[in-house]
């Protein structure tokens, strides 16, 4: 079985997430959904939430798993028998990041990465953006799947 995994905090999801993830999941039988729990970052959602809004707006896909995970994304991949990371690519200065990132992996647990370009829709689109643009009561309508927007107006509404 060919899997694949796709890590990141995904708070929230955006449909430029969505995008790769459909994207991955034509490519490879299983494609693993890795949310971080990164205790150093202050999200707005809980792991749990971000897990579960990615499980509810991937299930048409039928081979896409969600996962939580902290740590390294290596150390991931290596206890799930996953050889290749996804990573979809906004601009160039991502791949300047991205780069040296895949090297990395590569040399820690010979964890390939695959790079994809993001459709030119969702160049300029990225979780904390959306959030901001929501925190103002912004449209972020065809930024996000309709749940994952109607969970961003009741966390707003509630601070």
């Amino acid at each position: 079985m060919r899997r694949v995994v796709c890590p990141g905090s995904y708070d929230p999801v955006t449909n430029g997430h969505l995008d790769i993830i459909s994207r991955a999941s034509r490519l490879y039988d299983e494609v693993v959904v890795a949310v971080l729990i990164n205790i150093s970052k202050k999200s707005l959602f809980t792991v749990d939430e971000r897990a579960e809004m990615i499980a509810e707006v991937t299930k048409q896909y039928g081979n896409v798993v969600v996962e939580k995970f902290h740590g390294l994304t290596v150390d991931f991949c290596r206890e799930r028998d996953i050889p290749v990371i996804v990573r979809g690519l906004r601009a160039v200065s991502d791949f300047d990041y991205e780069l040296q990132i895949a090297q990395m992996n590569h040399q820690l647990a010979g964890v390939e990465t695959m790079f994809m370009a993001t459709n030119p829709l969702y160049s300029f689109l990225s979780s904390s953006l959306v959030k901001e643009v929501a925190q103002y009561g912004g449209d972020v309508s065809g930024l996000v799947p309709e749940s994952v927007q109607q969970r961003l107006i009741r966390r707003f509404s509630q601070s």
